[in-house]
């Protein structure tokens, strides 16, 4: 006799498993690493991708690359994860052999974080200008306080100019913001001013639609409009009163209170956005006011010098000589839009590298010299190791040398005459030995300051073996059936009806 099935999934329901799935899982993600192949190194390719809504972005940028494409297969979807965040033998030679620089020496360290910026700027479209960019990004990690926060850096594009015009401000810039009549008859220059930074409305406010008031006389009315009035000028008065000569707020300011601070010589912006208030609140020092009660001079923020200046097309509010300048703000110039857009990308991958640099003091070279020492390292390692084992350990220390691989052949190069070179180096002790992009031969580019921090690699490699692993344990992938939520309830079977 048959035993009955049972039918544990629902109809519709994708079920694939065994070796095949294993194998489609691999491709999968192997389709996903040719995409990103090609944009390794100095000599690497941009990608040009278009999103559904026709917005184009040109990046050679791996992480920004796989966020754009839309990836709908189940582990080539894992692996895209991973990558967004970015085994224990390797990451144990990596710290063995790393080399520190001293925090205490700040010259020396200076020299480490600029060569670490420089190495992240030479596969990026700025590469030609990556030794001005290199100093700007350490300057600005430089001035943040120990915390390294991200956010704290502001980046602004303004087109037009040549690249070289970028420049990096020691506090904090923004875009001119709307402004009404009276705007033009401020001051738009101020030596030691305090700052008044608000979250409050300064504008008289239109009737609502649901309001009633029922007077009987025109002066009842008048009194209405009169308080209304006398309640802005209350506000504008204690803001004059203390003493603050720029005032910022996150909510509007009207063209009448525009007027009123033109007439006393201040200025004002309103509808000043968030990230830029708090910024300027790192920066001046101060407190965000949501009242204009109690502004005493201790919530007031101070800068040597605020100045509104011409930038390009646009005019920007410049913020300097702030006490407690913890943030900064790159001011990009250039031409195309999607230019700009990856200068901004660089930029932030440079930055990410400068501040793992400083909180973990360890580097090592770059150009693919510490996976061929790892491989070298690693085939050794395997030959102690008996039984199955040693396969695997050997297929790892294989792996390694695709890095050193694919820069060759998207710079060009022989890659079997490279790597061959590279391993006879690597045998004979040469550590630090890579691939030489300018040359096409190898080098030590530790000598020819190719860095990048040790704690990198660690997670890259922690990440990829992380990523293999996952792969490679699944064998069944199983898809539901689209919901059919839309679809109206079945009718009941019951005799009775409800009312």
């Amino acid at each position: 006799m048959m035993p009955t099935p049972v039918i544990l999934l629902k109809e519709g329901t994708d079920s694939s498993q065994g070796i095949p799935q294993l194998v489609s899982n691999i491709s999968a993600c192997q389709v996903i690493a040719e995409a990103v192949r090609t944009t390794l190194g100095p000599r690497g390719m941009d990608k040009l991708i278009v999103d559904g809504r026709g917005k184009a972005t040109i990046s050679n940028d791996g992480a920004t690359i796989l966020k754009l494409l839309d990836v709908v297969h189940p582990a080539a979807k894992t692996l895209v994860d991973i990558a967004k965040s970015q085994d224990a033998e390797a990451v144990n030679k990596i710290k063995e052999i790393a080399v520190t620089v001293k925090k205490q020496d700040k010259v020396e360290q200076r020299k480490l974080l600029e060569k670490c910026a420089m190495t992240a700027l030479s596969s990026k479209l700025i590469s030609h200008q990556k030794a001005f960019f290199a100093k700007m990004v350490v300057d600005a990690v430089m001035m943040l306080d120990e915390l390294l926060q991200l956010k704290m850096i502001g980046i602004k594009k303004v087109q037009g100019g040549a690249l070289e015009e970028s420049q990096l401000v020691a506090g904090v810039a923004f875009k001119k913001t709307f402004s009404y009549a009276g705007f033009e008859m401020q001051p738009k220059k101020y030596n030691n001013p305090m700052i008044a930074l608000l979250n409050v409305e300064l504008e008289l406010k239109a009737e609502k639609d649901n309001a009633e008031i029922r007077v009987h006389t025109v002066e009842d009315y008048q009194a209405i409009v009169d308080a209304e009035w006398n309640i802005l000028y209350d506000k504008l008065e204690k803001i004059h009163q203390s003493g603050a000569k720029v005032i910022l707020s996150k909510l509007p300011i009207g063209d009448v209170a525009t007027q009123y601070f033109a007439d006393r010589d201040m200025f004002c912006a309103g509808r000043v956005p968030e990230e830029d208030l708090k910024r300027t609140v790192m920066a001046c020092g101060g407190s965000i006011q949501t009242s204009v009660n109690a502004l005493t001079v201790d919530v007031l923020g101070r800068c040597q010098l605020f100045e509104e200046t011409q930038i390009g097309g646009e005019r920007y509010n410049f913020f300097t000589g702030c006490p407690k300048a913890k943030t900064c703000t790159f001011i990009l110039r250039g031409g195309a839009e999607q230019f700009m857009e990856e200068t901004e990308r660089s930029l932030h991958d440079a930055i990410m590298i400068v501040r793992r640099a400083i909180k973990n003091d360890s580097v090592v070279a770059g150009g693919g010299a510490i996976e061929m020492e790892l491989s070298k390292y690693l085939r050794d390692y395997s030959r102690t190791i008996p039984g199955k084992q040693q396969l695997l350990i050997g297929a790892y220390a294989k792996a390694l040398e695709i890095i050193p691989r694919q820069l060759c052949d998207n710079a060009g190069f022989d890659a079997t005459n490279i790597l061959n070179k590279l391993r006879a180096r690597h045998a004979q002790g040469g550590m630090w030995y890579g691939v030489d992009i300018n040359n096409e031969d190898i080098a030590d580019n530790f000598q020819a300051f190719v860095w990048e921090p040790a704690m990198v690699r660690i997670n890259a490699l922690t990440a990829a073996s992380e990523a293999a692993c996952l792969i490679v344990s699944v064998d069944e992938t199983i898809k539901n059936p689209r919901s059919t939520v839309d679809t109206p309830p079945a009718a009941g079977r019951g005799r009775g009806r409800l009312h």
